[in-house]
């Protein structure tokens, strides 16, 4: 395909064949696929929270990740039947596939120092109600953010095959 045709695609100055999109749409390696309008929304949000899931946590919040990761791995040794322990390695699992900001290495930190007041006093299970609830706080606070991230416009089609009344 010539580039002044692509060109003129992307400027909408030519109607474009399925055909040509799908090959376009596979040299780009993607996928077209035909989505209910209502489930617009939804997709997007699945788009995002993918993208993120592809920026792991780097520099200061992996170090601070570690550190909590080993405190709780020498806790769950000593405790390997408390629940508390399994409900934190699995939001920390969750908790590494979104950015993180200096507020949350903060949360990630005082969660460390609540671990290891749990791992120097294991009669008292209030520093360890204390982390898990941090680190919990933490996930839904990411996990919201992720839903609340910047919404892209939505984008009209030239025309359309049928009116509706949505459009």
């Amino acid at each position: 395909m010539p580039q002044s045709h692509i060109s003129k695609i992307e400027t909408g100055a030519v109607d474009l064949r399925v055909s040509s999109l799908v090959a376009l749409a596979r040299v780009l390696d993607l996928e077209l696929m035909l989505v209910p309008r209502k489930t617009v929304p939804a997709v997007h949000d699945l788009v995002r929270s993918t993208e993120r899931a592809s920026h792991p946590p780097t520099g200061a919040a992996l170090k601070h990740l570690k550190q909590l990761q080993k405190t709780l791995d020498t806790i769950t040794e000593a405790h390997p039947a408390l629940e508390e322990l399994t409900q934190l390695q699995h939001q920390l699992r969750a908790i590494r596939r979104f950015q993180l900001s200096q507020n949350d290495v903060g949360v990630l930190q005082n969660t460390d120092k609540a671990l290891q007041a749990f791992r120097e006093n294991t009669k008292s299970s209030d520093s360890l109600n204390q982390a898990l609830l941090q680190i919990y706080s933490l996930r839904n606070a990411l996990g919201h953010r992720s839903a609340d991230g910047p919404q892209t416009d939505t984008v009209r089609p030239a025309y359309s095959l049928e009116e509706d009344d949505d459009g």
